[in-house]
Order: structure tokens, then sequence, then C-alpha cells
């Protein structure tokens, strides 16, 4: 058991570890590091996703029940976020939905994919590159949907839906995982050469991501609000996970798939999170603080699930 935490888990966090004392002691400078998750975000991991979309089996990988399972879950939690920032901590809507979005918005790519894959193999990522083609377009929906709802007093109509659209399809993530639906609908083959040169991006990618994610923590420093950091943590590190387990089981998801839908749902709050609370300037404390302290807690709570699923 403890075995798993040595070979699966830390790992990851030696090299977010790594990068976070590299920036710290100033060896790394935050250009730098914003140079490295420029490079990840924009274009390294696109490309990955990419990829991963255009070969992907989609008779085996889109299974209802894993997709149900996973975004029930969220969508859940999000409510709960956002009932907890009301009726506990008395925040104002606008915070609540920023909030709830801290406890839908999980690391699917820069902590589900690396785990998931030192756990189970390179060959067990189905599941995990099915939820991530739905991640950022579901989760945007509904946190850019409520809040404007909410900005707007419930008015909604057109502007709502044009302000959802153009946040989603800015979203450089997105948009690599469309290209790889066009690829793989369209039965269009990726030449060898170019598939070459993805390979050797994509090697680069997580590797390269989880150091820098590692120099952007560093900005992140826990202050004031630690009630409402501690709940949201809670929520995204425990509750999440078990409601995907929940309705996993009951929807007798096969095993591969059900794995990665629980260990994704396990994961902390990506940056994600930040991004959607700094676009409104809403619960941007909150939001920065949860993604540190959830990020280092994920060593201990995930190695609880993997323990869990076996």
């Amino acid at each position: 058991m403890f075995q798993s935490l040595i070979d699966v888990i830390l790992p990851v966090f030696l090299v977010i570890g790594a990068g976070y004392v590299a920036t710290r002691r100033g060896y790394f400078q935050a250009s730098h590091v914003d140079g490295l998750m420029k490079f990840t975000q924009s274009f390294a991991i696109p490309c990955l996703l990419f990829r991963a979309i255009a070969t992907l089996d989609l008779s085996a990988s889109f299974d209802p029940r894993l997709l149900i399972s996973f975004y029930t879950g969220a969508a859940i939690c999000f409510c709960l976020g956002m009932a907890g920032a009301r009726l506990i901590f008395k925040r104002d809507w606008e915070d609540c939905v920023a909030i709830g979005f801290c406890c839908l918005f999980s690391n699917s790519v820069l902590l589900g994919l690396p785990i998931t894959e030192r756990a189970y193999g390179a060959d067990n990522l189905t599941g995990n590159y099915a939820i991530i083609a739905f991640h950022s377009p579901f989760c945007y929906g509904l946190g850019i949907t409520v809040m404007e709802i909410v900005r707007n007093k419930g008015a909604g109509g057109i502007a709502t839906v044009k302000s959802v659209f153009s946040a989603m399809f800015k979203n450089v993530l997105i948009l690599g995982i469309a290209l790889g639906f066009v690829v793989n609908f369209s039965g269009l083959w990726i030449p060898q050469a170019v598939d070459e040169a993805l390979s050797l991006v994509i090697r680069a990618a997580l590797p390269t991501a989880l150091f820098a994610l590692g120099g952007v923590l560093v900005q992140y420093r826990p202050e004031g609000d630690l009630r409402t950091i501690g709940f949201v943590c809670a929520i995204s590190l425990m509750v999440h996970p078990a409601l995907v387990w929940s309705m996993g089981s009951a929807l007798k998801v096969q095993p591969d798939l059900f794995r990665s839908a629980v260990l994704n749902a396990a994961m902390a709050p990506g940056f994600n999170a930040y991004i959607f609370a700094n676009m409104y300037g809403r619960a941007k404390r909150v939001a920065a603080s949860s993604v540190l302290i959830a990020t280092g807690s994920c060593i201990l709570t995930v190695w609880l699930w993997l323990l869990i699923l076996g």
C-alpha cells in the first residue's frame, strides 16, 4: 500500500516540488514559469489532446455511464459549493458561483493524466480522454451560464449565449479537442512525419506542465478565508470522487473507465478555477488558495482513493 504512494503519486509531486523550489529560490523567474505554462497550455497539451482524440476508439471510450457518473457528480459539487458559500459563509451570489466553480473543475489534465498513467499504464487512459473531451466545455458552459444569469438578474438571453460560446472557443484546449474530433469523424489520417513531430512535443507536455505548475504555485499563498478554502478542498477531494464512485458502481461502469472517473474526480481544482474567478473578479483569494492547498493535499487523498480502487 505504501509502495503505491512512492511509485505512483510521489514522482508526480516531486516534479511539481522541483518547479516550486527552483522558482522559490530564484533559479526560475516568474517570466520563465509563465513561458513554460504558455508552451504547455497553449501548444503542447492541445497537441496531446488533439492526437489522443484523433486516434481514440470513440465506440469504446464514450460510454454514457462514464460521462453521466462523472459529470452528474461534478454538477452536484457545483451546486453544493454555491449553496455552502451562500448559506454557511454568507457570500454574495457572484462569489458563490466562483466558489462553486472551484468545486466543479478538477485538474484532469495536469494531475489526472500523469497519476492515472503511472497507476494503471498508458493503455488505460481511454476514460481520461473521454472525460477531458467534455471537461472545459461542460464546466465553462455551466459556470459562465450561471454567472451571467446571476449578473443579469436572471435575464439571460442572447448576451448570455454569446458570453458562453466566446469564452469556450477562445480556449485553445477546446480547439485542440474539436480538431481531434474532426480528424476522427472524417477518417482523415495524420501523416507519419506530422505524427512523429506531435509525439516529440507530447512527450514534453506533462513533465513541463507539472514543473511549471510548481512554479506558479509560488505566487499563491494561503491567507484568509480558510474555512471557505477548507470547504472547497473537502468537496473537490472527497465528495466529488465519492459521488462518482457511488454512481459508477450503481451504473456498472467497466473497471478501467470507472478508475479513470474516480481518479479524475479526486484531483484538486485546476488553474481554470482561478482563471474563472479572475475573469469575473470574484473570490480570487479563495480560488488561488484552494488550488494551492488542494494540490498539496492530493498527495494523501489520491493515495486513499488508489487504495480504495485496489
